[in-house]
């Protein structure tokens, strides 16, 4: 279940790509005890309404037996229920909306962060890297979900006792932040938290900011925009310094992330940013569960989805039970900081391939 129309289209095309190259490479291996793995995409346009007609279309009509995908929070969240109640089992692997694994249901799998883990990530960078911040300014695109992002976050800043001396919305779209972005600066914040989806938004953002000469010691991106690769191209000199929250980057130390970076790339002349790593194990996962079904049918591929123990692109899955969450892989959070037009993971530790730069150079 992917959004191939509507303004998430970029990623579902990037995701459906993802999953092809991963059966094919399956199937090329011998498939999955000698057969095949056939894939059905359906369309949610990412939203709740075609979401529960594709999950409908799958179940009734195509007669799958596991269901993966779910890159938008809405059409996902319409349609899991309806995965639950005909007892098929579905891998989110994108969609990061907390509540999709805090209901109980046996049917229901995350294979990436939930939102408030990128959230925390964020928190403990600024508490640990960054702990003389104390006033924030939050500006985010006009959806739904930005503004979901824009909440949750003015509330970890006053959990870090933070101020936050602006938040406001923009256009997706606009070509002009000037009056937004001024307004900030009058406001002299430490932290500008911005979210926005459009690389090509997002570059334009901090170019205008740049041009401002807002002194801030820190600017965090918390959308996709800021963590696209084309962010930079069209950013230029105004990206260097951003830090952007991320689910997953081709420089983690994880058997394949390379690889199947270069496959992408030589394949599709683009680089298959986070959700394509997401879309590629998910297939990884779900061949492995097949491979350990004796009879495939929908709860025997639950069950051995249950007992998953795998290394992928992404890093090691299991799914496991904490913080009221069920059936949820816990994997890392990532930040990364644009440093020579090189996205470098900075948070956590751990898996830094660079130092953070702070406060940003003036």
């Amino acid at each position: 279940m992917l959004p191939l129309t509507g303004h998430q289209a970029p990623f579902g095309q990037i995701q459906k790509k993802s999953v092809q190259l991963a059966a094919e490479e399956i199937n090329a291996g011998g498939g999955v005890k000698g057969k095949k793995i056939e894939l059905i995409i359906a369309d949610t346009q990412g939203n709740p309404d075609a979401g529960r007609a594709a999950i409908l279309k799958l179940i009734q009509h195509d007669k799958v037996i596991g269901i993966s995908g779910g890159f938008s929070n809405t059409a996902t969240w319409a349609a899991i229920p309806i995965a639950q109640k005909n007892k098929i089992p579905f891998l989110v692997n994108s969609a990061s909306a907390d509540k999709i694994t805090e209901q109980g249901w046996e049917y229901v799998f995350r294979l990436n962060q939930p939102a408030s883990e990128r959230l925390d990530a964020v928190a403990a960078f600024i508490s640990t890297a960054a702990s003389d911040i104390q006033s924030v300014a939050i500006v985010y695109a006009n959806s739904l979900e930005h503004a979901a992002d824009a909440r949750r976050f003015s509330k970890k800043a006053a959990e870090l006792g933070l101020k936050t001396v602006v938040r406001e919305r923009f256009v997706a779209g606009a070509d002009d932040f000037r009056p937004l972005l001024t307004r900030v600066a009058a406001k002299t914040p430490d932290l500008i938290y911005a979210v926005a989806d459009s690389a090509a938004g997002a570059a334009l953002l901090v170019r205008q900011l740049k041009d401002l000469k807002l002194n801030s010691k820190l600017f965090i991106g918390g959308g996709n925009g800021f963590v696209r690769p084309d962010f930079a191209l069209h950013a230029g000199k105004a990206a260097e310094h951003i830090v952007c929250a991320a689910r997953w980057s081709h420089r983690l130390p994880y058997r394949g992330a390379g690889a199947f970076t270069d496959k992408f790339i030589a394949r599709f002349k683009s680089p298959p940013e986070p959700c394509g790593a997401e879309a590629y194990a998910a297939i990884a996962v779900i061949a492995d569960a097949l491979k350990r079904v004796k009879v495939m049918a929908p709860q025997n591929v639950r069950d051995a989805l249950a007992k998953t123990r795998l290394m992928t692109v992404l890093g090691p899955v299991e799914f496991v039970s904490y913080n009221n969450k069920s059936r949820q892989n816990k994997m890392a959070a990532l930040l990364l900081q644009w440093l020579n037009g090189q996205a470098e993971i900075v948070w956590p530790k751990h898996l830094a391939t660079h130092k953070p730069i702070y406060p940003i150079p003036q």
